[in-house]
Order: C-alpha cells, then sequence, then structure tokens
C-alpha cells in the first residue's frame, strides 16, 4: 500500500520506516515543511529497525493524498485545532485514515468538520488508535530511532462497526496485533499517557525545572503509582457512564511494552530495568503537560457532568498553579455535540446510513 504519513515529528518518520520495512511505500508530510528539511528523500533508522529507507516528502496535503491508499496521521493533539481542518478539507473520500492516538475524539472531530464541508456521505471510515505504533526520537533531520516497537494497539473507528477494518488496515500496516476497540471514546479512554504523564510531571517537577536526568519509568515509585491508580478508577468509573470497561492502567503498558502481568508499579520497575535509556522531560516545555493534561485529564473532566473526579480535578489545578497557565482549554470539542456523542461515535456524523 502507499501510505499518506501527516505529522514529521519524531512518530510519523517511525511510523513511515515501520511500514516500507513491511514491504508499503509512504510519503511524509509536514505541517510547516520544518520536520522534513533534511531528510532530501531517504531516512536513516536506527534502533529497533535500521537502514535507509526511501520517503519522499510534501508540504502539500494534495500531493500527499495522491495515489494514496490509506493515511495515517501523527501530530501533537494541541495541533489538532491547525492540522484537523486542513485535513478535512484535502482527504479524498475514498482514503481512510488513522489517527494515533485519538486524544480527545479528534477522529469524531474530524469527521464533523467533513460533514459541515459536504464530504461524500459514504467517505471512508476514520480510524482511532489507542496510542501509536512505536516510540521514537528524532536524532538528527535525516536520521530516527526507533527506541520501542507496541505489540498490541487497540483501534476503533468512525462509525464504530468500521472498527475491525480499521484494526485490520493497521495490523497490515504495522505488524503489530491490533485488537478492535468498541468505538473511538474507548480507544482515546484507554491510552495511559494522560494520567502517567501527569502524575509523573507533578512528582518530578523540581527535576524538570532544574533540567536534572531522571529515569521515566524507575519514578513510577509505588506512592506515584497509588495516584495513577487512584485517577485510573476514576477514568474507569467515567468510561462505565458511558458502557465502556476499561482494562486497568498496568495491563495497557504490559501489552504496550510485552512484559510479564504484574502490579502497576512492579510493571513500571520491569520495564525501567529493560529500558533504562528512558528519560523523563529535562524542561517543564513538555508535552506529558501542555498535551495530556488540556486533551486527556481536562477531556475527561469535560466529558464528566455529574460524575465525580475529584484527584483528577485536583492533579489539574495543582499543575495549573505549577506551571502558571490554563490547561483546560481544548479547542477540539468546539467541533463535538457532546449531547449526540453516543449517536455519532456509533454511526459518525453525516454518514450514509
Amino acid at each position: 500500500m502507499r501510505l499518506a504519513v501527516l505529522g514529521a515529528g519524531a512518530i510519523g518518520p517511525a511510523a513511515a520506516v515501520l511500514a516500507v520495512s513491511r514491504g508499503h511505500s509512504a510519503i511524509l508530510w509536514s505541517p510547516s515543511g520544518a520536520g522534513i528539511a533534511g531528510i532530501d528523500g531517504t531516512l536513516q533508522a536506527e534502533g529497533l529497525i535500521e537502514g535507509a529507507f526511501p520517503l519522499p516528502t510534501t508540504t502539500s496535503l494534495e500531493e500527499a493524498f495522491a495515489g494514496a491508499d490509506a493515511a495515517f496521521l501523527a501530530v501533537p493533539a494541541y495541533a489538532f485545532a491547525d492540522v484537523l481542518p486542513r485535513v478535512a478539507a484535502a482527504l479524498p473520500a475514498n482514503v481512510p485514515l488513522l489517527i494515533a492516538p485519538a486524544a480527545s475524539l479528534a477522529p469524531l472531530a474530524l469527521d464533523a468538520m467533513l460533514a459541515a464541508r459536504g464530504a461524500d456521505p459514504g467517505r471512508a471510515p476514520i480510524g482511532a488508535m489507542a496510542t501509536t505504533p512505536g516510540g521514537a526520537r528524532r536524532l538528527a533531520p535525516g536520521r530516527v530511532k526507533v527506541a520501542m516497537l507496541r505489540s498490541a494497539v487497540e483501534v476503533a473507528a468512525i462509525p464504530a462497526a468500521a472498527g475491525p477494518a480499521m484494526a485490520a488496515l493497521a495490523q497490515d500496516l504495522f505488524g503489530h496485533a491490533c485488537p478492535p476497540s468498541p468505538d473511538a471514546l474507548h480507544a482515546s479512554l484507554l491510552n495511559l499517557n494522560p494520567i502517567a504523564h501527569a502524575v509523573m510531571a507533578l512528582t518530578n517537577v523540581t527535576r524538570m525545572e532544574r533540567a536534572e536526568p531522571w529515569s521515566q519509568y524507575a519514578m513510577m515509585t509505588p506512592a506515584a503509582c497509588r495516584m495513577m491508580e487512584a485517577m485510573g478508577a476514576e477514568r474507569d468509573t467515567l468510561a462505565a457512564r458511558f458502557g465502556h470497561r476499561l482494562d486497568s492502567l498496568a495491563s495497557f503498558l504490559q501489552r504496550a511494552n510485552g512484559v510479564p502481568p504484574a502490579p502497576l508499579a512492579e510493571t513500571a520497575a520491569a520495564i525501567a530495568a529493560r529500558r533504562p535509556d528512558v528519560l523523563g522531560p529535562k524542561t517543564m516545555a513538555t508535552r506529558y503537560v501542555t498535551e495530556d493534561v488540556p486533551f486527556g485529564l481536562s477531556f475527561y473532566l469535560a466529558l464528566a457532568g455529574d460524575t465525580p473526579m475529584p484527584v483528577t480535578a485536583a492533579v489539574v489545578t495543582a499543575l495549573e498553579a505549577l506551571w502558571g497557565r490554563d490547561l483546560r482549554a481544548n479547542p477540539i470539542l468546539d467541533a463535538i455535540d457532546l449531547a449526540a456523542l453516543p449517536h455519532g461515535l456509533q454511526s459518525g456524523i453525516g454518514r450514509a446510513p
């Protein structure tokens, strides 16, 4: 297949390399052009995938989508407000699009934007991946290190009935298992990052402020994990309000990292032993807060209504005080009618029955 990869930070190029290594072809789109400077048609990969991989680049969405069999969007959630309208204006009706991770119901927001533009009611589905196919770092403009590949990523779709087909597409492209998820909200709530990253930021803020090195998984101590599990219990109650049952935070980490079942703190210790080079942020300008709080924790609170989430709300308030900024604004939700959420998740918006 020909894959249009949208987003040229670290995850997009790594996903392109992964797909090409599996016999597909890819083109990489950058919203600004900054992320593709220096690639020059070939991307060098190291780590779990090694070699030089052909990868044409573009700043034109029309060029990226030309001849594409599928598309994959991997940009930070704070970029959705800029990127999703551009994608809605250019996405061909026959191209299925995967979004990873599907934070803040971005697939449903994109579907609403497509409907508002009069898109074909029979258009291809939009996939919602619970997380990314792997973890990566850009070592240089033309070099990426693939540090981790997921063993499994849950995949849902808009409309929900297309979930198994989108899961099969993701598995074909990236190789990991793709258990179908019942709907995009379920896939969005599964992701551990908003909870884990927020707690790690809260409990390691002085290390970040002083640019000190610290091991991310080693700092998931029993006390930090107790806070994560308290927030996880609130998330589970929220999910149950929409008819969903979620796997535990520990189970999500175990599947993503291929470690055996154990309590959360022991799971983190096992990952730390296997991946000691995974360090936490050394700056307060980190997506752990700027992305995972507004588009993760605050998204939960926006959905909660009268469902109490006191620990989650307290963590958001504490992080706002520490960072000195609003962490609740979420423009993605402006595109979604939360009152009609169950129908939108099942049927999409403006789609043929």
